[in-house]
């Protein structure tokens, strides 16, 4: 594929004019939802404007807003002059011959989470969460008020208070295990691929919650993608590891999105170093020890790293 034709970054920064809350119509993202409905789409890009979408879904009609939803949230489907269409990065995700075309790849959903969590424009709620709300362990209230304050604080125009609230609810569900019982509907026991990452934990009660480091392993493919897309969203070609980790100019923080200590994401750095050498450096200057694009690069040739090379390796 041409570099050219390749999109040179996915993170949407914080603006206090253009945010978004509310627009999944109280659904979380399903596991079957990304790619069910970017196959139909991919078919028929008139698809959310057919009458017979619920039946090709099968879904009902809030749902199918929300599947559109969690769509363009995770870059995967775009808007342009009045359809939907798949993003370059949707193809080489979810195409036939794409690298993961249903869902099958741990890493995948580490990138639909980075894709998400720095989405400040449609996922606001997602990204002030991951890259500003830094309380290792709260409750749902807890969340709920601090995400009303901030949007209070911060974000130009009027929010609805329910809505915001919704919001928090809405990400606790998606990043939990669900809690079963056999008179919970079925509908409402599916978990999103997102708690799978283990990246918010309730405890018994179901009323207070944890998020702490990560306990499961984000690839370091995944890793060099989200490094090449935050720093080509900041038009750096260096930047501090320090940086990397805690966020800086209002950016993602790479570190954060991903629940990384500090020693954990040195650790894949140089790995992805070690891996990349003729791409990434890891150098000191001045006493600040930085991360180095060696050459442009756009984040989707970070995808035949991970994919590719993994597959070989496997093999």
């Amino acid at each position: 594929m041409i570099v050219e034709e390749l999109e040179k970054t996915y993170v949407k920064p914080f603006n206090p004019d253009w945010c978004a809350f509310g627009r999944h119509e109280t659904f979380p993202l399903r596991y079957s939802w990304l790619t069910k409905g970017f196959h139909e789409l991919r078919g028929d890009s008139r698809l959310f404007e057919s009458e017979d979408v619920t039946v090709r879904l099968g879904v009902g009609k809030n749902m199918v807003n929300a599947i559109r939803y969690w769509l363009q949230a995770a870059r995967l489907v775009e808007r342009k002059e009045g359809r939907y269409e798949p993003t370059m990065l949707g193809m080489h995700l979810f195409d036939a011959d794409g690298y993961d075309p249903y869902l099958e790849d741990e890493a995948t959903i580490w990138l639909i989470h980075w894709l998400i969590a720095t989405n400040a424009q449609l996922a606001t709620a997602w990204f002030w969460f991951f890259n500003r709300f830094h309380k290792p362990e709260f409750t749902a209230q807890e969340l709920a008020t601090a995400l009303a304050d901030f949007a209070k604080a911060k974000i130009n125009g009027r929010t609805s208070p329910k809505t915001v609230k919704q919001d928090a609810s809405i990400l606790l569900r998606m990043y939990s295990r669900s809690k079963t019982s056999a008179r919970t509907p079925l509908e409402d026991v599916l978990d999103s691929p997102l708690a799978l990452l283990g990246l918010v934990q309730p405890d018994g009660s179901g009323k207070h919650f944890r998020s702490l480091p990560q306990r499961r392993d984000v690839s370091v493919g995944i890793i060099g993608f989200a490094v090449v897309d935050l720093c080509n969203a900041l038009n750096v070609s260096q930047i501090p590891i320090e940086h990397l980790m805690y966020g800086d100019r209002g950016s993602a923080a790479l570190g954060a999105v991903f629940r990384l200590t500090e020693d954990a994401l040195l650790a894949k750095l140089e790995l992805l170093v070690r891996e990349q050498s003729g791409a990434f450096a890891i150098r000191e200057t001045a006493g600040i020890h930085q991360l180095y694009l060696l050459d442009e690069m756009e984040p989707l040739e970070m995808l035949a790293y991970q994919y590719d090379d993994a597959s070989e390796a496997a093999a």
